[in-house]
């Protein structure tokens, strides 16, 4: 089918729950993707960080391959082949001790909120009912009904209440106000090391470091979300990695299945996952054989081909790159290894334009909170394609 006609189905037949660009993709490898008349495009979003291998890699395509011969999906009922070994490689790549499987992030996230729940009803006394957990204002964390309950920002929000009570949330970045916060009975503080979703926001320097003196001092669990940031974006392992923090629970997802298959995880302290007993939580899919296969070969690769240092390279180039173009229609560019907004000044008429003209220049990206434009390519990316890139964001911003 051709391009027009694919697009006339989905209006016609899919929930108005996105407004994406009016591309269709077809096929994809690397960095590169085509549409159904033949046209290329480079990736310049990678599905919000979900595609940090580039498009259908080898290695992942052979492992998600030879898996699926073998057997896909097993339930938690039983054990499978490829689970173990996942969490344990999982937990030794990061650091932690223990980790709990999911599907996708917003599942992860919910898995964080109820063990930092059962964690502070359980081990710090907190009468039942009464936890508290302290979130940020502009925060993106999924779109569950409690997670949207936290969120500051009403379009996640309009019509879906009532929400889920035990959340407070403080200014981004600002951590005295954390540490006012914080009550008798607040077991957790849940944060982005940097909000995507919110524009591509980096907290000042110091924020986490603060941040883990603060929660260890109080008793409280420090809850890092790394499902856009994680493995490999920021040019470090975990973003957290950059302050030299460890958090008590740290959320991953997106990249984690390769750019192949959702997965996600849950990561930590056996003294706070292991709060967990059996039938209190699950999931059918969570941690099967399918999933843990290519994961486990997407953390191999992610070492293998070196990608949290290239994205630190690259990422220092096509930030250098965007400042040196000095448009008027460009107020601040920001970021951390490859994952950067370019924030537009309100006279700019805002970042959808922009990123429609970067689609008529084969170079596909998103605008987020109207003004900002977010740019994350796959960490597979070259230095030659990034100058490719910035010259068809010079000559979009030049119009």
């Amino acid at each position: 089918m051709r391009t027009p006609e694919l697009l006339g189905m989905m209006d016609r037949y899919s929930a108005r729950n996105y407004h994406p660009l009016p591309v269709v993709i077809e096929r994809a490898s690397g960095i590169w993707a085509w549409d159904p008349e033949g046209n290329r495009y480079l990736d310049f979003l990678s599905c919000y960080s979900a595609m940090n291998h580039g498009h259908c890699h080898p290695a992942l395509v052979a492992a998600l391959e030879k898996q699926a011969r073998l057997v896909a999906v097993t339930s938690r009922a039983f054990h499978n082949a490829e689970l173990g070994p996942f969490l344990k490689e999982l937990c030794e790549l990061t650091g932690h001790e223990m980790a709990l499987p999911m599907n996708t992030g917003a599942e992860a996230v919910e898995t964080a909120i109820k063990a930092a729940r059962a964690w502070g009803y359980r081990e710090r006394g907190v009468p039942d009912g009464q936890a508290e957990i302290i979130a940020c204002t502009d925060n993106f964390h999924g779109r569950t009904v409690t997670i949207v309950s936290f969120s500051s920002e009403p379009a996640y929000r309009d019509g879906f209440g009532p929400f889920t009570p035990g959340f407070r949330l403080i200014p981004y970045g600002d951590a005295e106000a954390l540490a006012r916060a914080i009550g008798p009975h607040t077991v957790a503080f849940l944060v982005e090391p940097i909000q995507g979703e919110s524009g591509v926001r980096v907290p000042p320097e110091g924020f986490l470091r603060r941040a883990r003196e603060i929660c260890s001092a109080r008793g409280v669990l420090l809850v890092a979300d790394e499902i856009q940031t994680g493995l490999g974006r920021t040019g470090r392992l975990l973003c957290c990695d950059h302050e030299g923090i460890k958090p008590d629970l740290v959320v991953l997802g997106k990249a984690l299945g390769g750019g192949l298959l959702p997965i996600s995880a849950v990561v930590g302290s056996a003294a706070v996952l292991g709060v967990f007993r059996p039938g209190e939580h699950g999931s059918t899919f969570g941690g099967n054989p399918l999933a843990c296969a290519v994961a486990r070969r997407a953390l191999q690769v992610l070492v293998e081909e070196r990608l949290a240092q290239r994205a630190a390279e690259r990422g220092a180039q096509l930030m250098a790159g965007l400042r040196a173009l000095h448009s008027p229609h460009v107020k601040e560019v920001r970021g951390r290894g490859l994952l950067v907004g370019v924030e537009l000044v309100p006279q700019a008429g805002g970042a959808r334009r922009f990123c429609e003209s970067l689609m008529s220049e084969g170079l596909l990206c998103k605008e987020t909170h109207q003004d900002v434009v977010r740019f994350a390519p796959p960490l597979v990316i070259g230095p030659e394609d990034i100058d490719w890139a910035l010259e068809r964001v010079r000559r979009v911003l030049a119009s």
